[in-house]
């Protein structure tokens, strides 16, 4: 007969003496385009241990690309980043259905909605939870009511998890201090981790002309608007360099940078916008350098991929950016906020020479093989659900 174990170890099925262990892990993010650029390799290795991985997103252009990992995809819809609590009512109905109907043996939830939302069904049909803390975003940058709601949600919904990853320290610690979760079942990761055979060591242009690349979606928290003041600054002290930007515009977000906005930068002749890409690694290569003046990451994925290709950077002094980058050694550390000191940073690294810009990239290469190894983040996950399964 079918049972769910008191122990959370999932459901077992028992006829006469064999006993066969559930092995149906569903992940959860909030869009397929995140499970397939960031953890592809996670549902690979899942797959590959021989567990039966259930990918759960809302549809997008991505969505049927995760069959050729593995995984069956099921289609969730959620508003991402709406507030509305009767939307967000029927976002926990639907997560309750699905694992009603899936009866997985763990929840792995990333991003805010699948983390609180995923996770209050997943503990009240006794299904243990692995959940990770990407990074806090916009909501835990500005303080406010929101703020307050969603501490109080996270800890409602992480209270009963057995694994809590967490990318960076700070975050870590603002959730124990908080005491939104417990100190002994949380655990630090190195980001998402890099897969290092796919972003490899690409020499660096050498043309006169430099491009300092941003890549992220478009919206004001990443530091975009520094971005366009700073290179605004540069070229009007004849700085003949190119500026681009990389990645989603028009996102649902309340920080989103409005096309109209995009197209008067773009007319101005300050930036060159890029639009979003598929091959990431082939705009990394064709920059000198990558920037990020984000005001707060979990550990941004963008950096890992430019440090992995041995690019130089230049990112804030803030929480998560500053674990990429050893200041003066593998890029620059700027003030959040501060269009000036980026552009002073940026200018550190047009006085340098080629060859000080190659092998500054090399020093972030070898950083990310010795810290940032997507192995690392697999082999932790790995551990955690099998003792989830014991």
């Amino acid at each position: 007969m079918w049972f769910w174990n008191k122990n959370f170890t999932g459901i077992r099925y028992s006829a006469g003496n064999a006993i066969a262990l559930n092995k149906k892990i569903i992940i959860t993010l909030n869009t397929a385009w995140n499970l397939v650029n960031f953890r592809a390799g996670l549902i690979r290795a899942m797959v590959a241990a021989g567990y039966e991985v259930v990918a759960v997103a809302p549809p997008d252009n991505y969505a049927p690309r995760l069959a050729e990992l593995g995984c069956r995809y099921v289609p969730l819809s959620m508003d991402n980043k709406g507030t509305h609590p009767g939307r967000d009512l029927l976002l926990f109905w639907r997560f309750l259905r699905l694992m009603h109907k899936e009866r997985p043996a763990a929840y792995l939830g990333y991003t805010v909605k699948p983390n609180i939302y995923g996770s209050l069904a997943a503990h009240l049909l006794a299904v243990p939870v692995i959940n990770n803390i990407a990074g806090l975003g916009s909501v835990f940058i500005r303080e406010g009511w929101l703020t307050r709601l969603v501490r109080g949600l996270y800890r409602l919904a992480l209270s009963r998890s057995v694994k809590i990853f967490f990318q960076n320290d700070e975050d870590r610690a603002l959730f124990v201090s908080g005491k939104l979760v417990s100190d002994a079942i949380t655990d630090r990761l190195p980001g998402s981790g890099i897969d290092l055979d796919h972003f490899v060591p690409i020499s660096l242009p050498n043309k006169k002309t430099l491009r300092f690349l941003l890549i992220a979606r478009m919206l004001w928290d990443k530091g975009v608007g520094e971005f366009v003041e700073a290179a605004r600054v540069l070229k009007g002290q004849g700085l003949n360099a190119e500026f681009c930007l990389l990645g989603f515009l028009d996102v649902q977000n309340p920080a989103a940078i409005s096309r109209s906005q995009m197209d008067e930068w773009v007319e101005e002749g300050v930036i060159r916008y890029l639009g979003a890409s598929d091959n990431v690694a082939e705009e990394i290569a064709l920059a000198d350098c990558v920037v990020l003046p984000s005001y707060r990451e979990g550990v941004p994925r963008t950096l890992l991929e430019a440090a992995a290709m041995a690019r130089p950077l230049v990112t804030t002094d803030s929480v998560g950016c500053r674990d990429v980058v050893d200041d003066g050694i593998n890029g620059y550390l700027c003030q959040p906020r501060d269009a000036a000191d980026l552009a002073n940073k940026i200018s550190k690294i047009v006085a340098l020479s080629h060859a000080e810009r190659t092998a500054m990239g090399l020093r972030g290469r070898k950083k990310m093989e010795q810290e940032f190894d997507e192995r690392i983040v697999i082999d932790k996950y790995l551990l955690a659900i099998k003792k989830v399964l014991r």
